[in-house]
């Protein structure tokens, strides 16, 4: 069963669902980064040389690679795999992009789905919900449950409408996680954290919002510059639809900000997270 499912990337995402579903040789996998071979290794899973050796003989194709290199990886993989393989692209990118991309897939008689990937990875592993839209859904759909993932949601046949679906959400979700950022900076730099936190308490009582600050600030510091990646394809999104982003734009610049400060592990608590982030010049806005 080697290269019955390939991996192109096989960062934090390929190697957790390689991990989570136990595919070992199942799965060969290739990528740029030397360095993740010995996760391969690891697991079980066949190295590749290159994107042409990972995609042969696979009847499933899964591709996780960083938002900015998305389009060229498809556009690549359009013409090495088979007739009979099938190309999820479960890359945050924007809706126009994998239109481009199925574009390529169409050109080559190939076959393309749009998959985007709605919740962390982590801790859902298997489980994470996959939304998945285009011609060729109800087969993706049927591929992914025989490679272990157990929810899965077919939201049209339209390329592009699962990755709308998820980049419109993370207008907001990772909206918030900026706007808490600034909020708490500016609360943490004039002493007053604890009786803001504590306001907005008052009016919102779901999640303690100390909580709900130390969490958005350790998402952001952990993968910040990937989800600034993520959000630069949102406000591409907002343009192509002729809605200027201003929040969004501002989101990619806060997101790369805090994600460059190589905080990792963050420190625990909100406000040691905070003390950490002012001891340095964020690289995209200059601030301390």
């Amino acid at each position: 069963m080697r290269g019955s499912i390939a991996l192109i990337g096989f960062g934090e995402a390929g190697s957790t669902f390689a991990r989570g579903a136990a595919w070992g040789q199942r799965a060969s996998a290739f990528d740029v980064a030397p360095a993740r071979r010995e996760a391969m290794a690891q697991l079980g899973v066949t190295a590749s040389a290159d994107a042409a050796d990972a995609v042969s003989g696979a009847s499933l194709v899964l591709s996780l690679v960083t938002a900015d290199q998305a389009l060229a990886v498809a556009r690549q993989c359009a013409g090495l795999i088979g007739a009979d393989t099938l190309f999820c692209d479960l890359n945050s990118v924007a809706p126009g992009t994998k239109r481009a991309a199925a574009q390529a897939f169409a050109a080559a008689g190939r076959r393309y789905v749009d998959v985007a990937v709605m919740a962390p990875v982590n801790p859902k592993v298997m489980a994470v919900p996959l939304n998945i839209s285009g011609p060729h859904a109800a087969e993706a759909q049927a591929l992914l449950a025989t490679a272990g993932f157990t929810h899965t949601t077919i939201v049209g046949e339209a390329i592009g409408r699962a990755s709308a679906i998820k980049l419109v959400r993370s207008v907001m979700v990772k909206g918030l996680e900026a706007l808490t950022a600034e909020m708490m900076l500016a609360a943490h730099a004039e002493g007053v954290a604890d009786d803001v936190l504590a306001s907005l308490d008052a009016s919102e009582k779901a999640i303690p919002w100390a909580e709900r600050a130390d969490y958005n600030l350790d998402r952001m510091l952990v993968h910040g510059r990937r989800r600034a990646a993520e959000m630069a394809e949102a406000s591409q999104m907002l343009r192509d639809l002729d809605i200027t982003p201003l929040m969004t734009d501002a989101t990619v610049a806060r997101q790369q900000a805090l994600g460059e400060l190589g905080l990792r592990p963050p420190p625990e608590g909100f406000a040691a997270k905070l003390d950490a982030v002012t001891t340095f010049n964020t690289p995209s806005t200059g601030e301390t």
